[in-house]
């Protein structure tokens, strides 16, 4: 199968603007500089290309071309800026939309992953659905579009455990494409402390509590890495502090 597709332009208000087929007229004027040459190339009548071109700008209210018929050369016709603006603009999208059909592929999910420890105990949420159902894990969970990673983990505190926190460090970013089992997901994780709150598990966990670093559970992802290297800040954020 060979996948196709079309792409045109709206105003806000869904009325059509341009296509394929203005654009390919608006591209031949901009090579030839004549109107004339330009219907011929693409066998289309004088009529039905001044007709193509005179519709959309009294659509938009704006001039697309400019015609010069005394003086030399005659009768040469060019883009207006407004004009080249369309045609680059559609070329731009077409551009986007012929690179992701022909080289299709996957994009990575970005999650964040809070660390808390307290007294050498880290918090640590039981996971209540699969992957690693019943394992323990770092609390966190997937950025929104739009979302800042660091809006992103203060609001999935607050939705898993019900905590207002703040950010201490980041931790590191963690990219390795097997580290989760639903698809190659990147976490940013961080080193956090808890402002406010009473500690409550959300939808996704069935339980939260604090292991010691030295006793941790069975762990889901990679979990484990990240909190070392966490413990491996923390020290060297008290040295700094000493």
């Amino acid at each position: 199968m060979i996948p196709k597709y079309r792409l045109w332009f709206e105003d806000e208000k869904g009325n059509y603007i341009m296509g394929e087929g203005l654009y390919l007229l608006l591209k031949n004027i901009s090579i030839h500089r004549n109107l004339s040459k330009a219907v011929r190339d693409l066998d289309m009548s004088y009529r039905n290309g001044w007709g193509k071109i005179r519709d959309v700008e009294e659509r938009i209210g704006k001039k697309i071309i400019e015609t010069k018929r005394g003086g030399k050369p005659r009768g040469e016709t060019k883009l207006t800026d407004y004009g080249k603006e369309l045609l680059e603009t559609y070329e731009r999208y077409n551009d986007v939309f012929s690179y992701y059909i022909k080289r299709p592929f996957k994009i990575p999910s970005i999650a964040v992953d809070g660390v808390l420890i307290d007294e050498n105990k880290v918090l640590l949420i039981k996971r209540g659905r699969d992957p690693f159902k019943d394992h323990y894990a770092l609390a966190g969970g997937l950025v929104e579009y739009g979302e800042i990673v660091e809006d992103a983990l203060l609001r999935e505190m607050n939705e898993e455990l019900s905590i207002r926190i703040e950010i201490s460090s980041i931790i590191g970013v963690y990219s390795m494409p097997d580290r989760d089992p639903r698809g190659h997901t990147i976490s940013i994780a961080y080193l956090i402390k808890k402002t406010e709150g009473s500690l409550r598990p959300g939808d996704d966990a069935t339980d939260a509590k604090f292991f010691d670093v030295k006793k941790l559970p069975s762990l889901a992802f990679d979990h484990g890495l990240i909190i070392r290297d966490a413990l491996k800040i923390q020290k060297k954020l008290f040295d700094e502090k000493a």
